[in-house]
């Protein structure tokens, strides 16, 4: 039987009051009718209550299972979460009760899940009526959301990356995280996300020509890039530390990136820009990687953002222009600067309602010029700095710049969570296993959680959706 079925039965109790109207009776025969229902009375009421704790119980517990199995949903563990949480919170033999069906599941679109549960309480004073147990049976819904967002996706595109497959790991879980975001949706209202690989230089797209200084080389005729031409890498603005800023061009120009002809390290006219070169390429966009996707909506767009990205040797990592560059996608500062790939009115303002900023930064490795030839002039490759003993001439080796670009990075992240952007840092691989590159990149998170150590390709996928959970509103709907 039903807990609430029992309502039905209540019937004695008005036969009672009936009996108790009538005084044709003897007053004894009344009393002696009367104890069988008062009894069955009570005991239905008892019954009946203890049944309603259960269900509640039920329900609580099941609330906590399918809130906690949203969390994982794409970490792949979701009915042992829920599972795990059932037990947690439904104590075995609740009130003499035992639970005899659990049942999870989800949605084909991946945005409901469902637990229910069905229980049976034995029965304290209905057995005289023959009812040994009551069936108590409850369920809950509930629906992953996402909260709206603007978020950077700043990734490595050094050569380092290259090794042990980490650049197609890599993009397995960036396409992972676009996945959890968007869902099914080819394009959503609430939802945009730019992609920002980086180098030693960053790509802000050729069409941008009109960021640059009026007087740059990019301008002079003929072209120093020729016999090919600017591919959009651009060179950080050391003044007044404005790699370290969301300053927009209006505020400061660039600088076009030109990694110069020389017999050493670039020995061209003869163009070798294609991928596949590797250390051994040459030309004036040496090092330099695929362009900026800023915000986007369109989940294809995003898509193939991240299929494009590829590992660019020659010149070391700056992951402090990455990031620099991934803010300037989210600041509302550059409003209207991205307006030939950006909808107008983005990026928004920090402070929109129910829209979050997210960052999201990952490097393979140390932050450093790299020095492909022992000779090369400068003491290193050409990087958005220049060469080392351009950029700092008391150098005696690459090492010596690697405090400086930390601190850049380390003041940029800061600016960000100032601003009220969130966090989030993944370091990558064996050769970011260093205790001091960890240590740069946990203080850099919004929170401790936020921060990743992935030393492989399944940690990383998993660090991925772990976010892509967490970016997810869940909300119960039944």
């Amino acid at each position: 039987m039903h807990w609430q079925s029992l309502l039905a039965r209540t019937r004695p109790v008005a036969d009672l009051r009936r009996l108790l109207r009538d005084n044709r009776g003897n007053v004894t025969m009344i009393t002696a009718f009367a104890i069988l229902p008062m009894m069955a009375g009570a005991g239905l009421a008892t019954d009946a209550s203890r049944a309603y704790m259960v269900e509640n119980r039920l329900s609580k517990a099941l609330d906590a299972a399918a809130l906690s199995a949203g969390r994982v949903l794409f970490a792949g563990s979701g009915q042992a979460e829920a599972e795990g949480f059932f037990d947690a919170n439904y104590p075995d033999n609740y009130l003499d009760s035992t639970v005899t069906d659990f049942t999870y599941s989800v949605g084909p679109d991946q945005r409901f899940i469902t637990v229910t549960a069905e229980a049976q309480v034995s029965t304290m004073f209905m057995q005289v009526l023959g009812e040994q147990t009551i069936t108590v049976s409850s369920r809950s819904v509930v629906e992953r959301q996402n909260r709206g967002a603007e978020i950077a996706l700043v990734m490595d595109n050094t050569g380092s990356m290259r090794g042990g497959s980490k650049m197609d790991a890599m993009k397995a879980a960036g396409q992972d995280l676009v996945d959890i975001m968007f869902g099914d949706a080819s394009e959503l209202d609430h939802l945009y996300v730019s992609v920002v690989p980086y180098t030693a230089t960053v790509n802000v797209g050729d069409h941008n020509w009109d960021w640059l200084k009026a007087g740059d080389k990019y301008h002079d005729s003929p072209s120093p890039f020729d016999p090919t031409s600017w591919k959009g890498c651009v060179e950080a603005r050391t003044t007044d530390d404005r790699d370290e800023t969301d300053d927009p061009p209006s505020v400061a120009r660039f600088n076009s990136f030109l990694y110069e002809a020389n017999s050493i390290d670039n020995d061209w006219p003869e163009i070798k820009e294609e991928n596949y070169h590797q250390n051994s390429g040459t030309g004036p966009n040496l090092g330099c990687g695929p362009a900026i996707t800023p915000l986007s909506n369109q989940k294809s767009t995003i898509s193939d953002a991240v299929a494009e990205m590829q590992p660019w040797h020659r010149g070391g990592t700056t992951s402090n222009l990455g990031l620099v560059w991934g803010w300037r996608t989210l600041s509302p500062r550059w409003q209207g600067v991205w307006e030939q790939e950006t909808p107008a009115g983005f990026p928004l303002a920090y402070d929109e309602d129910l829209m979050d900023k997210v960052a999201i930064v990952l490097t393979d490795g140390v932050n450093q010029f790299y020095e492909w030839k022992d000779s090369a002039p400068g003491g290193s490759d050409y990087t958005a700095y220049g060469r080392l003993l351009d950029y700092m001439p008391s150098a005696s080796d690459e090492d010596d710049v690697v405090p400086t670009l930390n601190d850049k990075f380390a003041k940029t992240c800061q600016a960000m969570k100032d601003e009220g952007i969130i966090l989030y840092t993944i370091t990558f691989g064996g050769s970011a296993s260093g205790s001091a590159l960890q240590d740069l990149y946990r203080n850099c998170a919004s929170n401790p959680t936020n921060y990743y150590h992935a030393p492989d390709n399944d940690t990383l996928r998993a660090a991925f959706r772990s976010i892509g959970d967490k970016l997810s509103n869940l909300r119960i709907v039944e």
